[in-house]
């Protein structure tokens, strides 16, 4: 019987001692998960300049070393080799290649990753992790093509450049606006860009700029001429009963209770604001070639009641209360007139438009779009391709309008512009058509 009890005890020893052991064992080499390693960008076209950021993270043990190589065909360049402390689960460095490191053309970016964990025999999980890039460090070259480029502040010209490479992005920059480039069928690109009713010939300085995909970029400025421009001054009376009749259609834009003259004023302002700055948007949405064929056509048999730039005071009880620019020509003809398409184009717009009540925005290529507004009546929608002279809607009296009439609108890449140029059939062809002939 004792020996029965000796024989059992070792057994019970081994037993422990090899749930210890394993348990160890467990704990030792329970990470077998490397390293996560982020790469950003992962690929494509960078330039000297470009940061490329490199992330190594780690849950469970601690990283233990990090390696981060240039390679390009045969040549290897070291960035980083580092040791790092115990404690340390996060790594992060960025970098920029630079013009002296590699050549222009492919390479790749390797890195390397090893944790603290006893696994693979005590040698830690290690990861690679790889980023795949063209280096390109010369910007576009451009190369103006058209030599005339007159403007009147408010209106409109276009300039024609040939580019030596596919651009990511182009146009002509004026301030803080921008009018993109489109490239036509003979390769070259064209821009319909503006002088805006508020700068001064003084202060216009435009210039072609291009983007390559690796972000480099060039400007290019070039020869034009603009004159300058006044514009009249009108005083616009508002009465109660105009509010009383015309604010409850904007009372759900602003749920706190108002007087109709606050609200008045908030729309005049704030909603005016959003809507014009919507119009931007809805002026990328365009062809890449003009698709108006002539003079634009204006609404037959109509009075002008206010013109394109009216500096316009708000007067209220003899007071002025807010001051805006109109940015259109309004037209009145007879109630409910029919309005004709001024030319040919898409409809890229109609509905109820802030402001502007019943709206029908026309596309006619390279950002050029006519607004027609206050609409009674929609005889078209968005999508539907339309004749130069086809009735596409009503005139009406929607949004802020005081009574029935068409608000019509000449937009170039979203900024409104004077309508009587696209009226003129000279300065059509001087300044548009004999240049893309």
């Amino acid at each position: 019987m004792a020996k029965k009890k000796n024989r059992f005890v070792p057994l019970l020893l081994l037993i422990i001692i090899l749930g210890i052991v394993g348990t160890g064992a467990y704990f030792l080499y329970k990470d077998t998960v490397p390293p996560e390693i982020a790469i950003s960008p992962e690929s494509g076209d960078i330039n000297a300049e470009t940061p490329i950021s490199v992330t190594v993270n780690e849950k469970i043990s601690d990283i233990k070393a990090v390696k981060v190589v240039l390679i390009q065909n045969d040549k290897k360049i070291q960035l980083t080799s580092e040791e790092l402390r115990p404690g340390n689960k996060n790594w992060e460095k960025t970098y920029k290649i630079g013009k002296d490191k590699i050549k222009q053309g492919n390479f790749e970016l390797a890195v390397w990753a090893v944790d603290t964990s006893l696994a693979n025999f005590g040698g830690g999980n290690s990861f690679i992790a790889k980023g795949n890039y063209t280096l390109d460090t010369v910007a576009p070259k451009i190369t103006i093509q058209t030599t005339t480029h007159n403007l009147t502040q408010g209106g409109c010209s276009l300039i024609l450049y040939s580019l030596n490479e596919t651009p990511d992005q182009t146009g002509v920059k004026v301030g803080d606006l921008f009018f993109k480039g489109y490239k036509q069928p003979d390769g070259m690109y064209a821009s319909l860009f503006a002088i805006p009713f508020y700068i001064a010939p003084k202060d216009f300085n435009p210039v072609v700029i291009a983007t390559d995909k690796a972000g480099n970029e060039r400007t290019r400025s070039f020869y034009f001429h603009a004159n300058p421009k006044i514009y009249r001054h009108d005083n616009i009376r508002i009465s109660d009963r105009f509010l009383n009749r015309k604010m409850p259609q904007f009372e759900d834009n602003f749920p706190e209770k108002s007087s109709p003259l606050e609200t008045f004023l908030k729309v005049n302002r704030t909603i005016r604001k959003i809507n014009r700055e919507r119009l931007k948007t809805i002026g990328l949405d365009t062809s890449p070639e003009f698709l108006f064929d002539g003079v634009f056509l204006r609404l037959p048999n109509a009075a002008t009641r206010a013109g394109f730039g009216d500096q316009r005071s708000y007067i209220y009880n003899g007071k002025k209360i807010d001051f805006q620019t109109h940015l259109g020509i309004d037209l009145a003809s007879i109630a409910h007139a029919d309005v004709p398409a001024a030319n040919n184009g898409k409809v890229v717009l109609a509905e109820d438009f802030g402001i502007y009540g019943n709206v029908i925005i026309l596309d006619h290529g390279l950002g050029l779009q006519t607004l027609y507004a206050h609409l009674s009546q929609f005889k078209v929608k968005v999508g539907d391709t339309v004749k130069k002279g086809q009735i596409i809607a009503k005139t009406g009296a929607t949004g802020m309008a005081g009574g029935d009439h068409l608000h019509f609108g000449v937009l170039c890449s979203g900024l409104p512009v004077n309508p009587l140029e696209w009226w003129d059939r000279n300065w059509i062809i001087n300044n548009i058509s004999s240049k893309l002939n």
